[in-house]
């Protein structure tokens, strides 16, 4: 089974278990009347429309590049993650909603045992689904298999506190513990909800991934070809399975441009060799001279000059 064929594969999985996940959660939730059971329920139901979408973008992400789309279709990822933090946010905040609507209002609780009983065979349910969609996410380096197994996850914690707050009440008899435990509930889904955005703005706006700076720097610290002189403007990003790598490189100028064209090819598999993930890397080849005397001529190169004028 391809790497993608295997994160399609858990993806669909985690669809489908969700289902199941929140039809008992939901009557969990109708047996007990617990707030902080609803909340689960609540955030089982934003799973599955995540997942949903999550999958549909995946989907979309091994779309091939095309005329419109010269890049590929791999940065669909970021969005597809934003997604999901934002509807885990949304989440939180209706959880928060009707906590302290139910505080004001007053509330009844019922038939604890057989929600501790039901939440419980979702959690445990929840847990072998996330640590398998996050072990196909980390062996195939995905970020959205590893995101959606840390929701599934997330979801198995907020079932630890429902289990365990219908166990105290059920015991102590102070029902306002629900409402105590669903409003931290919802603050905590909502912060891994933010978690989520904020990986899916640092990819949209190009965010340096570190180990991948290091991995490249550590070629071109150590391996660069015998007639290369230098290397600078190093760039990358990273689009799903993809890594775009550009780079100027300096050479010594009584080569020839076939030689440093060869060194330079050598030198890319290099670099792409270092990094996990698919990668297309550019090199800028230059003489061996100043660069910023090198570049000088094109300031001003702008549509402010005619390029008469420049020439």
């Amino acid at each position: 089974m391809t790497a993608s064929a295997k994160v399609k594969n858990a993806l669909r999985i985690s669809l489908i278990v969700s289902f199941l996940s929140l039809a008992v959660k939901v009557g969990a939730f109708l047996v007990t009347d617990s707030t902080t059971a609803m909340s689960d329920a609540a955030e089982s139901i934003v799973h599955v429309l995540a997942v949903g979408f999550v999958l549909y973008g995946y989907h979309l992400s091994l779309k091939p590049a095309d005329d419109n789309h010269l890049y590929g279709h791999e940065r669909i990822e970021f969005l597809s993650v934003g997604v999901e933090g934002v509807v885990i946010i949304l989440a939180g905040i209706t959880i928060l909603f009707l906590a302290i609507q139910n505080l004001i209002t007053g509330f009844e609780l019922q038939s604890l045992d057989t929600g501790i009983y039901m939440v419980g065979f979702a959690a445990v349910v929840n847990l072998v689904l996330g640590l398998y969609v996050q072990k196909v996410g980390r062996e195939e380096n995905s970020m959205i298999a590893i995101s959606n197994g840390k929701h599934v996850l997330t979801d198995v914690w907020t079932s630890g506190g429902v289990i365990l707050t219908l166990f105290l009440i059920s015991i102590t008899g102070w029902i306002y513990l629900d409402t105590i435990v669903s409003i931290s509930i919802a603050f905590y889904i909502s912060y891994e909800g933010f978690k989520l955005i904020r990986y899916s703005v640092d990819g949209i706006m190009d965010a340096r991934n570190p180990a991948v700076h290091d991995a490249l720097e550590t070629v071109l610290n150590s391996e660069l070809p015998a007639d290369a002189t230098g290397w600078h403007h190093l760039r990358h990003r990273t689009s799903g399975y993809t890594t775009w790598v550009e780079l100027h490189v300096t050479f010594k100028k009584e080569i020839s441009l076939q030689k440093a064209h060869d060194e330079a090819t050598v030198l890319e598999r290099k670099l792409i060799d270092a990094l996990k993930s698919d990668a297309i890397v550019t090199i800028h080849l230059e003489p061996e001279a100043p660069h910023d005397e090198l570049h000088k001529v094109l300031k001003g190169a702008n549509k402010n000059q005619r390029f008469d004028d420049f020439v």
